[in-house]
């Protein structure tokens, strides 16, 4: 039987007129040691309210704004589920920018720690410019952020975000819309597999501003013998009415 776990501290983060120091600095705000004791314990944590409702709106607006995007995926085409989703361009938007900068240095240092406790050396460097680097040396050079419309009727497959042979192992979803107003349904779902044992699936509620950090892949769990690999993967349930809007960061980019 899954827990009962505390909800998360909806006053850790004073939210401020819209800059990107702003968003910077609500990021910065944000306990860390919390936020890795949970992603270490679970593989996610709902790190409260980042963003504003007018920036909400403002992202969700953009959704229209075609030379935002560099591609725009039916998901129906492809088996993913239904919706739509479409990736951003370089250069990204000031506040998904800003977004995936500020995070990178807090989840590189718990990403390494996942990697000591695996028994390999750290490797993620503590400023994302460098990490994207790596990943255009090695042909990996789209940009991944992506924003997500789903319908009445859609839904999200259980999923990886892997797009080449290297993937950083954490990465955020940022709900845009406000659940009971703008849709019912369409909850964030994840699940877990450890050796040996059946699935399990956890249903993550989210407000309106609030963030998921969750694992892309893996994540380490501490046994009695030693530390072992949990495969995740991610997904939304059927959205029973209106419509639902997320911003997904992912910190490597695609071949």
């Amino acid at each position: 039987m899954i827990p009962l776990r505390a909800k998360p501290d909806r006053t850790e983060v004073s939210i401020k007129p819209t800059t990107p120091s702003s968003i910077a600095s609500r990021l910065t705000g944000l306990k860390w040691s919390r936020i890795g004791t949970e992603l270490d314990a679970h593989g996610y944590a709902n790190i409260g309210p980042i963003l504003t409702r007018l920036e909400c709106e403002t992202l969700v607006t953009d959704y229209d704004t075609d030379n935002v995007f560099r591609s725009r995926i039916i998901m129906s085409r492809h088996g993913f589920g239904q919706g739509e989703y479409k990736y951003y361009g370089y250069p990204l938007p000031s506040t998904v920018s800003t977004l995936r900068l500020s995070l990178f240095p807090p989840l590189a240092e718990i990403a390494n720690r996942w990697e000591s406790m695996l028994g390999r050396l750290p490797r993620f460097p503590s400023d994302h410019a460098s990490y994207l680097a790596t990943c255009h040396a090695a042909g990996q050079i789209r940009p991944t952020p992506l924003l997500l419309r789903y319908g009445t009727g859609d839904y999200n497959c259980l999923h990886q975000d892997l797009y080449g042979d290297l993937h950083f192992p954490l990465q955020a979803a940022f709900l845009l819309s406000q659940p009971g107003q703008d849709f019912t349904g369409g909850e964030f779902v994840l699940t877990e597999q450890r050796p040996r044992r059946q699935f399990r699936a956890e249903v993550v509620p989210l407000q309106q501003g609030e963030a998921i950090i969750f694992a892309v892949n893996h994540r380490p769990v501490v046994g009695t013998r030693s530390v072992y690999h949990v495969a995740m993967r991610h997904g939304v349930s059927q959205v029973r009415t209106g419509h639902r809007h997320t911003l997904g960061l992912i910190f490597h980019d695609a071949k």
